[in-house]
Order: C-alpha cells, then sequence, then structure tokens
C-alpha cells in the first residue's frame, strides 16, 4: 500500500522531485523482503484477561511491529509535507478535481456473513486473509463467510474483518486498471476504518496494522464487558435538545444508583445533519430510547455492536492502544488522511498515536471530516469518490452532507 500511496503522492510532486524519489524507490525496492517477514509471533484472541494484562501483552506484541520497515528519509518526509497543505482542509491539487479520487473506509456495524466472497478470488486478497490467519490465530475469512453472525458482531471479531476486507476492496479496485487509486488525494476511514485509510496511505504496513487493529479490538471488547453499554442512531428535529437529552440519560442512570463513572451517555458520531449516534450505559440509551419524543427525537435504531465505543467508557482500551502506540513505528501519510478527532489531515507521527488512542474516546466527527474534504466553491466538480469495504453506509451519509459529491460516487462492495 505504501508503493500505492507513493504513486499517488507522485501526482502532487514536481517532475525534477520525482526523478530523485524513484531513485529511493527503486533501491528499497532491491532490498525488500516478503510480507510474511514483518511478524514474528502469533497471539491468542484474549479471554477474560485484566487491564494489567491487556497493557503487558499489547506491550510486547507491538515489540516485533515495523521491526523490518526502513526508515523513511529526511528528504521524502520533507517531501511529502511540503507538497500539500497539512492544516484542517483537504489538499487541492492542481490536477482537475474530476480526475482524482477519495477513497472512503467503513467502521463498525457494516459487517455481514458472507463479507469477503466477491473478493477471495484474487490472488493478492487470498495471501491478505493467509497473512491475517496467522496473525490473529483463527481463520478470519471463514467468520466472514460463514459466521455466525453473533460471533461476527462481537468486537474482537468485526473489527479485523472490517479491515481486512476493506482493504481487499482496494485491492480490487487497483486490479481493475482504472488509475483511481493511484490518483487518490484524500482519504479518511470511519473509526477502525481509519486505521485502513492510515495504511492505504502508508503510514503503516497491512500487517503492523492488522496487530493495531488486534490490539484495539480486544481492548475495546474487554472494555464492553465490564459495563453493560450500546450506541444508537437517533434522527431528530431541527429543535431537538440532544444535549439535554444526553445530561438527562445521565442523571436517570444516577437515580438507578449507577456508579457515576458508568453514568455516560454522549454524542459518539457525527453522521449528518439532524442525525447522531448516542452511545451510553445501556440505561440511559434505554431511558433514551423510551422517552425519544420528549427531546424532539423523531426515531432511533439500536446499532449491531458490544459497547459504547467513542465514550469515557472505553478508557481502559484507550490506555492499551496509548501504550501500543508507543513503540510502534509509523511513517508520514504519503496521502492527506483525516482524523476522526477533528477532522484535520495528520501532518506528523506524533498526532497519529495522539489521536488514534483519544479517538477511542472521542466522538467520531465525520460530517465535519465530509465537509473539510468536498468544500470547495460553487461550480467546481469534486473528485471522484470510492467507499472500500462491507456495506455502503458511507456513501448514504454523503449524499445527506454533500449530494454533488454523492453523485460521482460508488461502493466497492466485498
Amino acid at each position: 500500500y505504501r508503493s500505492i500511496a507513493l504513486l499517488a503522492n507522485h501526482r502532487l510532486l514536481s517532475t525534477e522531485d520525482k526523478t530523485k524519489e524513484d531513485a529511493i524507490d527503486a533501491k528499497r525496492s532491491e532490498s525488500a523482503e516478503p510480507i510474511e517477514s514483518t511478524f514474528e509471533s502469533i497471539h491468542k484472541v484474549l479471554k477474560d484477561k485484566s487491564l494489567s494484562q491487556l497493557l503487558s501483552e499489547a506491550s510486547n506484541e507491538v515489540q516485533a511491529i515495523g521491526s523490518n520497515t526502513e526508515d523513511v528519509t529526511q528528504w521524502q518526509v520533507k517531501q511529502a509535507t511540503a507538497t500539500r497543505d497539512q492544516t484542517r482542509h483537504s489538499v487541492r491539487p492542481k490536477t482537475a478535481p474530476e480526475d482524482t479520487t477519495v477513497v472512503l473506509f467503513p467502521g463498525q456495524g457494516s459487517q455481514f456473513v458472507g463479507m469477503g466472497y466477491k473478493v477471495i478470488d484474487s490472488p493478492h486478497v487470498q495471501h491478505m486473509f493467509t497473512i491475517a490467519k496467522q496473525i490473529l490465530g483463527y481463520d478470519l475469512l471463514d467468520v466472514c463467510l460463514n459466521g455466525p453472525i453473533e460471533q461476527l458482531n462481537r468486537t474482537q471479531y468485526s473489527q479485523p474483518a472490517i479491515y481486512v476486507t476493506s482493504l481487499a476492496a482496494v485491492e480490487r479496485l487497483r486490479e481493475t486498471g482504472s488509475g483511481d487509486v493511484e490518483s487518490c488525494v484524500a482519504t479518511a476511514g470511519f473509526s477502525v476504518g481509519e486505521l485502513a485509510a492510515l495504511v492505504f496511505a502508508g503510514a503503516l504496513s497491512f500487517e503492523d496494522g492488522l496487530r493495531l487493529v488486534k490490539i484495539r479490538a480486544e481492548a475495546m471488547q474487554y472494555a464492553t464487558e465490564l459495563v453493560p453499554s450500546a450506541m444508537m442512531t437517533v434522527f431528530f428535529n431541527a429543535d431537538a435538545r440532544i444535549n439535554f437529552a444526553c445530561n438527562a440519560a445521565k442523571e436517570w442512570c444516577l437515580r438507578k444508583e449507577i456508579e457515576p463513572e458508568y453514568a455516560v451517555c454522549s454524542v459518539a458520531n457525527y453522521l449528518f445533519p439532524h442525525c447522531k449516534v448516542i452511545a451510553g450505559h445501556e440505561e440511559a440509551i434505554s431511558f433514551l430510547q423510551m422517552n425519544a419524543k420528549d427531546f424532539g427525537i423523531k426515531r432511533t435504531k439500536r446499532l449491531p455492536v458490544s459497547g459504547a465505543f467513542h465514550t469515557s467508557l472505553m478508557a481502559p482500551a484507550r490506555e492499551v492502544m496509548r501504550e501500543a502506540l508507543k513503540q510502534i513505528k509509523l511513517e508520514v501519510p504519503l496521502i492527506p488522511v483525516h482524523s476522526n478527532v477533528d477532522a484535520r489531515v495528520y501532518n506528523d507521527v506524533d498526532s497519529i498515536r495522539k489521536k488514534l488512542a483519544k479517538q477511542i474516546v472521542s466522538a467520531v466527527r465525520w460530517e465535519q471530516i465530509l465537509h473539510t474534504i468536498y468544500e470547495r466553491p460553487k461550480d467546481t466538480k469534486c473528485p471522484k469518490t470510492f467507499e472500500c469495504g462491507p456495506g455502503n453506509s458511507l456513501l448514504s451519509t454523503l449524499s445527506m452532507v454533500h449530494g454533488i459529491a454523492r453523485k460521482n460516487a460508488r461502493h466497492i462492495p466485498v
């Protein structure tokens, strides 16, 4: 994926600079090792582990991450950051917008039994699932194709499944020979999809990304088992009082004698105007569901996830991810990647480490990301957009935020 990202980054470099980077790429290719050599051990799925054990095993597991990844030269880092605007806005290349692409990656909740069937005929995708089996310690492809759905919906299985099939969709798009992958000028991923976006952009390898997804998913699964919690999409009127509703739900939890630190209810995802995802303690979500109309909420829909992601209830998982990210070697993305935390483009490795950990307990600002990527003067064309992965929920969201961009977007199914 870093090679693909380099091709995309070349569109933003001058012809003179390309010659120098080509020489660097040639040298790197000569010393490249097989993809299997970037991981050394297989780790079993965590079961009933304490937080201290999770921290310890996460620390041990990531020691091998990136051990075979060559350092990026100072020249490459300088070029990667100097050739695009690393502020809150997406890149605006000189190339005509209609000749560029944006790639989006879905998050948890998009999984379904049978995912992977439409891409498994690719030898490269088969190889990805082989690597996944070695890293995860179980047959991920079998879980994707055959379920059962109860297993696939568990965080420790759904996150790796979405991550691998999303990048498999990129491979499917690349194999069409359309050049759309190499034309990418911006990318973003929803929740766990952000790790797929970073791999696609060349910030870390497929194997390293999967190791992080494994650690993240197991830590989040652990956190969900500490407190009964849930997530729910709410569709509301313009005069709805969402913050007031969340505070009322927290007060309800306190009246039920739930400990204050667990009496959580907050916005977890900003999707599009008049639609958000709220997460928190099970009692809080049930309270909102029963009293929705009193707060101007028109409709509610429970999500098929096992916990209150992107809330303070995920604090144990944040600590595990923070420890893992301290030891992993990352590189500056060669394609602008927009952070879930603030919609800004990552401009250095430190910000990736900080925000990936913070993301677990912070709201996903997806609506803001879409505005940032597609915001442009009136009558200016939008880039082509591809949603790579299971489901097409991100395109549905795009249609509610930027209808013009949605007209030139399509889903790459898995």
